[in-house]
């Protein structure tokens, strides 16, 4: 093997090979829009959500269950209407999964009061009790 001189072993440069790079920011990428696009189906479009002053926005959480009621009264949940006894049902299997479980509820502006005290007494009797609500960021 011939002896390198300093300028010829200076000359090499390290080899990055770029297609498994670009493999990773694809599936980043990916995983990006995926995580999204879920994100976008949690919310009920459908809803117009009462205004508070001087709120925040919050993050979601992976994990977090949204109840979106709306004016009529009727429980979705990604994506899925149900009644009182399916929600608590569902609920209930998401405890046992979940112990620490927490929820949002999104009501309407219009929603009687009776449905969101419905939706509670279901997370209550369901062992639920990190409960947030949902508002619009008002003036």
């Amino acid at each position: 093997m011939p002896k390198l001189t300093p300028f010829e072993y200076e000359r090499r440069g390290p080899y990055v090979q770029l297609i498994p790079l670009i493999d990773i920011l694809f599936f980043i990428l990916i995983l990006f829009m995926t995580l999204y696009i879920f994100n976008q189906q949690e919310a009920e479009t459908s809803i117009s959500v009462p205004q508070a002053r001087g709120t925040k926005v919050a993050i979601k959480s992976p994990g977090q269950i949204i109840i979106n009621i709306t004016k009529d009264g009727r429980f979705i949940v990604s994506q899925q209407e149900m009644d009182v006894a399916q929600l608590e049902n569902m609920l209930k299997k998401v405890v046992e999964l979940f112990p620490n479980q927490s929820i949002v509820i999104r009501a309407d502006q219009d929603t009687y009061h009776k449905f969101v005290i419905e939706a509670l007494d279901a997370c209550a009797r369901a062992g639920i009790w990190d409960i947030s609500f949902s508002a619009a960021a008002g003036d």
